[in-house]
């Protein structure tokens, strides 16, 4: 039996991650956030009542699981504080059971202006952020000039630590960006303010985990955004700064890639994007309209619309063998009900024969992206509800034959179907504890 689960997106994020953790979680010990920060939202209905999460993982609706944010992630305190609040007043007290690394990266006040400023002065060129910060927190990691965690330890060295950022942002924002300076008093007091409650929660990360899997305690990592938004695998430069992809687990966590067991990636049967970037399969009639009412596509992190399109089997089959994934979930499978067909691009084709991009080999090559041409499987729509459906069987057979074929085109098992977006609106195939 498996113990330890990785689950990640295979899309550009927003596959419905968080109502699969959650739906898995109900025996789970842990659950584990690897990478990104609170520009990834993970919805999830609970009692007919939406809660987004940000940053503290899914697991945290359920009282017997352990929350766990690792070293790989960037935390806003002010966004973690919000949420902490927000699910206490939903009657979920997570301050005992969410554990943070102290060595994870701090997203402060002075990142969230660089990050807009930026996108500002690009304008037309914007790569499209969230806005809230997580690049430059990242870029200060790299460059080792962050404040982790465990900096709240020592307010004394926190000062002299905040004061040399702010001397580097200020100038920058000031001088190049024309914006203004940033307050050292506003932005140490938010994380004076903070950081008893913050301290309170942190614990040696892979020590707990390296426990937990010897005594053979179950365990979720989720992963936040996508694998096409990986820094290093994505479609570069419209990309998050983490990696997204499963080597994001052991480098966020501190845990090694043997002790995965099984890696389920999770897939709409559909694509969308927030923001701009490549999407060759993006769809621009009566169907965008169709999938953005129908799926309720408005990113949970920013509102945002999403753009939308049919489901790319080649990025698809990219993704399982970067995550060497288990296993598919296939999400939001009743917004197909009401299509008369249904597009699956099985292939790329080269507009132009002089083209230097070899077929089938998805390079982003932003000089050749125009002629490049999705081929597409066009399958009957099966015109009948399948929301809420929670056996493959019940499924109209017209469903069942593109749950298949999605199967046949990408080679690995589909274990899960989500049919709505209650966690008991799912079929399950294989489960990932059992296999």
């Amino acid at each position: 039996m498996n113990k330890t689960i990785v689950i990640l997106g295979t899309q550009w994020g927003d596959e419905g991650k968080g109502k699969i953790v959650d739906f898995l979680t109900k025996n789970v010990d842990f659950v584990v956030r690897y990478q990104g920060g609170n520009n990834a939202g993970h919805t999830l209905i609970v009692n007919k009542k939406k809660i987004i999460l940000h940053q503290i993982p899914s697991g945290i609706i359920h009282k017997n699981v352990i929350s766990i944010i690792g070293n790989g992630t960037v935390i806003s305190l002010v966004s973690l504080i919000k949420e902490i609040k927000m699910l206490e007043k939903n009657n979920i007290f997570p301050r005992d059971r969410v554990y943070i690394s102290p060595y994870a990266s701090l997203i402060l006040n002075y990142h969230i202006a660089m990050d807009l400023a930026r996108e500002k002065k690009l304008n037309s060129s914007a790569i499209g952020t969230t806005g809230k910060g997580i690049g430059p927190a990242y870029e200060d990691k790299v460059s080792r000039m962050g404040i982790k965690v465990y900096d709240l330890n020592n307010l004394h060295v926190l000062k002299i630590k905040i004061k040399r950022a702010l001397n580097y942002y200020n100038y920058q924002l000031v001088n190049f960006y024309k914006e203004k300076p940033i307050d050292y008093k506003t932005t140490f007091n938010e994380l004076a303010e903070s950081a008893d409650l913050i301290l309170s929660m942190v614990k040696d990360v892979p020590k707990i985990l390296y426990k937990a899997i010897e005594n053979k305690n179950s365990i979720i990592f989720e992963g936040a955004q996508g694998t096409l938004l990986d820094i290093d695998h994505g479609t570069y430069p419209y990309v998050t700064s983490s990696n997204s992809t499963v080597g994001g687990v052991c480098t966020g966590t501190g845990i090694g890639p043997k002790a995965l067991d099984y890696i389920l990636g999770v897939s709409k049967v559909y694509m969308t994007r927030v923001g701009l970037g490549p999407f060759l399969t993006e769809v621009f009639d009566e169907i965008d309209n169709y999938f953005f009412i129908k799926g309720n596509e408005s990113g949970s992190t920013t509102g945002r619309r999403r753009r939308t399109g049919w489901l790319d089997i080649v990025l698809l089959k990219k993704a399982i063998k970067i995550n060497s994934l288990t296993a598919l979930c296939l999400t939001k499978l009743d917004v197909l009900d009401e299509l008369q067909e249904i597009k699956i691009c099985v292939d790329y084709k080269i507009s132009n024969v002089n083209s230097s991009v070899k077929k089938n080999s998805f390079l982003f090559l932003y000089n050749t992206l125009e002629n490049i041409i999705p081929v597409y499987e066009i399958l009957p729509g099966w015109n009948t509800s399948t929301a809420g459906i929670t056996s493959f069987d019940s499924l109209p057979i017209l469903a069942q034959r593109y749950i298949n074929r999605i199967q046949e085109l990408v080679g690995i098992p589909i274990d899960i179907i989500s049919t709505g977006p209650s966690r008991n609106d799912t079929i399950v195939l294989r489960n990932p504890f059992k296999v």
